[in-house]
């Protein structure tokens, strides 16, 4: 294919920039849409699509963790290769830059320009946009386009200041699903029209393929390889996204069961695993949306199809709870500015990252989170509440060691589900009994010993409480509680904390 190039540098026409964050997709993208109309109208001549690896998302956060980790970082960079080589197909490209927009940006565009980019609502975000919009002040206008969610925001029955939505789930979505309706998809472009930019920077190359070691790692960090007792072998990009929700619906029929598996731990198919796309945007949920719409009215619809709607739903929620609420659902009290008294006693927090607790069930998942940037959203909910109601370790802690190591790191619905497990947005407490929820979710214990090993020969008697155990059983079954396999610690409030 050829390359259609605008020769930006001779005559410094205007430029349409899209600056992908994360919406690292072709299909159902406004600003791709928004970048044609202006190519359409002649106010720009050509399209600069451009992605930044900032090196503020590589660092140390104030909790000690990395803020991308080495899995999640991987899977994002594929995700990026996979949209250079996607807008290569329609004979355009990516520019792909190490450094800060707000850095490089300027440098790369004429007076007259126009910078377009995804609508972000939490404040690391906002105050970069502040940012690249005070450095392109004498040379383009930065435009944001509402891209993230499957009802637009525009479109929502609340007020402006958001003063009248619902805190809880079930009173949003009754009220979005009665009054709201899903847009239709965006049209797809088409080749040749995004008539590439020239470069006018000669520091900067439409040829330069990032490595993982030339991400701006502030630490060295190595590369994480797959883990082969992964539910599944993620990879990014758009195009391996459509492939699994082809898969989902059409080659499996999966999503026709969705309602009965979704609360499995074990496997590739008991959910829509459709999550990590979503996070970057390769995946437009509205595309989920219309074509189960298309796979109800060609195959089946039941509560199923429906169910994987009111997961989209969920997910929309958490994004106009946190506009709502402002940097509120990252401080210790809570929207609900609550104070109580969390724990930071780093030793039960290590026992819960490693998967050591004692408690099986927490264990499994946070080894699986640790090994795969993976955990299901049953095994979620219960080592949330195991670390912040049980442990009584500062909520923040969990969110933000998530943070680094969900492939599937969506900073609304990431902060929004650990403020409300630690019990700070108003709404009920929901504690989990682990040891019911193992056996429940798990009754066979198999999920457990495909983690923990040191329970392999343990029967589903006894797995779930391996404490219980006598001597002659842990000999029978080769593990020594407290040797093999740690016994559950006892916690009582007091000591070194935190109280808001």
């Amino acid at each position: 294919f050829a390359l259609v190039f605008c020769p930006m540098a001779k005559h410094l026409k205007p430029v349409a920039c899209c600056w992908f964050r994360n919406d690292l997709r072709l299909h159902d993208n406004p600003c791709i849409t928004k970048a044609m109309e202006l190519v359409a109208k002649k106010q720009c001549t050509s399209v600069l699509p451009v992605f930044f690896f900032d090196p503020r998302s590589f660092g140390v956060t104030p909790f000690g963790h990395l803020k991308t980790g080495a899995m999640r970082a991987q899977f994002l960079l594929e995700s990026v290769l996979d949209l250079k080589s996607q807008l290569r197909g329609i004979r355009s490209d990516l520019l792909v830059c190490v450094g800060k927009p707000e850095d490089i940006l300027p440098s790369l565009l004429p007076a007259g320009s126009f910078v377009i980019t995804q609508e972000e609502v939490t404040s690391e975000e906002l105050k970069v946009d502040a940012l690249v919009s005070n450095a392109l002040k004498d040379t383009a206008k930065l435009v944001c386009e509402w891209a993230s969610t499957l009802y637009h925001r525009d479109d929502l029955p609340f007020r402006p200041c958001w003063s009248d939505m619902p805190d809880g789930f079930t009173p949003f979505k009754q009220k979005v699903e009665q009054k709201c309706k899903v847009r239709d998809l965006l049209p797809m472009a088409s080749s040749g029209s995004l008539p590439l930019a020239a470069l006018q920077d000669d520091r900067w190359s439409y040829a330069f393929v990032p490595t993982f070691e030339a991400l701006p790692w502030k630490v060295p960090t190595a590369p994480q390889p797959v883990d082969e007792r992964c539910a599944l072998a993620f990879k990014g990009g758009e195009s391996q996204a459509l492939k699994r929700l082809q898969y989902y619906l059409w080659d499996s029929d999966c999503i026709a069961k969705y309602f009965e598996t979704r609360n499995g731990m074990l496997g590739g198919d008991y959910s829509t695993k459709f999550a990590p796309w979503m996070a970057l945007g390769c995946l437009s949920p509205r595309k989920i949306y219309h074509e189960i719409a298309r796979y109800e009215k060609e195959r089946t619809a039941n509560k199923s199809t429906y169910w994987v709607i009111f997961e989209l739903i969920w997910r929309d929620f958490f994004r106009f709870f946190a506009i709502k609420h402002g940097n509120r659902i990252f401080h210790l009290k809570g929207p609900a500015r609550q104070a109580q008294w969390w724990s930071d006693d780093q030793a039960l927090l290590k026992k819960w990252k490693e998967g050591t607790t004692g408690m099986p069930l927490v264990d499994a998942n946070m080894r699986e989170l640790k090994h795969t940037g993976w955990m299901s959203n049953r095994g979620r909910q219960n080592v949330a509440s195991y670390l912040v109601l049980d442990y009584k370790v500062d909520w923040r802690l969990g969110a933000d060691y998530f943070e680094s190591l969900l492939l599937d790191y969506d900073v609304c619905s990431n902060w929004g589900n650990w403020v409300a497990a630690a019990g700070l947005t108003g709404g009920r407490i929901n504690y989990f009994n682990i040891t019911k929820q193992s056996k429940d979710y798990d009754l066979n214990g198999n999920y457990i010993r495909h983690w923990v090993p040191e329970l392999r020969k343990v029967p589903a008697s006894r797995i779930h409480e391996p404490w219980l155990m006598s001597l002659e059983e842990q000999q029978k079954y080769d593990c020594n509680i407290g040797v093999d396999y740690p016994a559950p610690q006892k916690v009582s409030g007091g000591g070194k904390g935190r109280s808001g």
